[in-house]
């Protein structure tokens, strides 16, 4: 079964620097119905303005995944870290017993297009850590990049959660699915055909009890795997 959830219905939050669309409950955005999809809690899609941003605040007990779309993200946390995260680079954050952390919009004419992830744990007190690298991936294949196991060089994550990206221009691919693991489909970027349903950018499907996610389209599109 493919289920469709429209760019258009997600919940949103405006403010004088940030334009963000909410796939599940988020902030003042509450809806039972959308609250998570297994492990998945947070999809936002935030569009952050030159010199807005993320004061310093704090998570515990969450994986937290950022990549930038365009523009660039400027972060600094408590362990002492302080990167900037540009398009093709996926950051990654275990936020464990505790981390504070601000993201801002270092430019001061162009603005920030980001997603922002977060995966519930598979318990909870882990030790907070922060990883980042690039992905770039080549065009019309699924590239891993967060993993339980860190494998193919992904980011290590402590959830049951395989997240994949590819990049496709007219390209098909095609992902299996373990009897009894369900996959949610984002559209990050251009447009798309997932088991037949047709998405454009911001859309989402979740896939239940199919053996396999069939993606075709133009653009850049997530999937995630989950327990």
């Amino acid at each position: 079964m493919t289920a469709l959830r429209r760019g258009a219905d997600r919940g949103v939050t405006r403010v004088g620097w940030l334009d963000a669309r909410h796939s599940f409950s988020f902030g003042d955005y509450f809806d039972p119905a959308r609250h998570h999809y297994r492990a998945l809690r947070v999809l936002n899609e935030d569009r952050v303005a030159p010199g807005g941003g993320f004061d310093t605040h704090g998570h515990r007990d969450m994986e937290i995944l950022t990549t930038v779309l365009a523009g660039q993200l400027q972060h600094r946390d408590s362990m002492g870290n302080g990167e900037v995260i540009r398009p093709g680079e996926w950051q990654g954050m275990t936020a464990g017993t505790g981390i504070l952390h601000s993201e801002f919009n270092p430019s001061a004419d162009e603005p920030t297009h980001l997603l922002q992830i977060w995966l519930t744990p598979d318990r909870k007190g882990h030790t907070p850590a922060y990883r980042q690298k690039p992905f770039a991936g080549a065009a019309g294949a699924w590239q891993l990049v967060a993993s339980p196991d860190g494998a193919e060089g992904s980011l290590p994550i402590h959830a049951d959660a395989r997240l994949y990206q590819a990049r496709l221009t007219g390209e098909q691919v095609r992902h299996e699915l373990v009897a009894g693991r369900g996959a949610y489909v984002h559209l990050a970027t251009g447009t798309a055909t997932v088991n037949g349903q047709a998405l454009a950018a911001g859309d989402a499907v979740t896939v239940e009890g199919e053996a396999a996610v069939e993606v075709t389209g133009d653009g850049t599109v997530l999937l995630f795997d989950l327990a």
